[in-house]
């Protein structure tokens, strides 16, 4: 199963529209308190950050390096970076308007 057929099921959308209810900063770090484990905020922050350094130039194993990612982890987030999705794309520009 991909990632478009696993946000196609029913407990998916849920967690879609429960994260779209989500208002502030303090609403969404309670939320992946109880969601996440330590680990798992860490993983999505650790990838967040790749695609940051990536998107602002800096080469992969300079971002290797600096994240401590794998380069299947940098692999990865550079091919989503820019690829139809968009979610990184939409973050990284709303982060950068702030």
């Amino acid at each position: 199963m991909d990632a478009r057929e696993a946000l196609a099921t029913e407990p998916a959308r849920r967690l879609v529209a429960a994260l779209c209810e989500l208002t502030t900063a303090k609403d969404v770090e309670a939320l992946l308190v109880d969601l996440c484990t330590p680990r798992e905020i860490e993983d999505l922050s650790q990838r967040l950050e790749v695609a940051r350094l990536l998107d602002a130039g800096e080469p992969y194993l300079s971002v290797q390096e600096h994240t401590g990612a794998s380069s299947t982890t940098v692999s990865r987030v550079s091919k989503c970076l820019n690829g139809e999705a968009g979610g990184y794309r939409t973050v990284l520009d709303r982060l950068s308007a702030e």
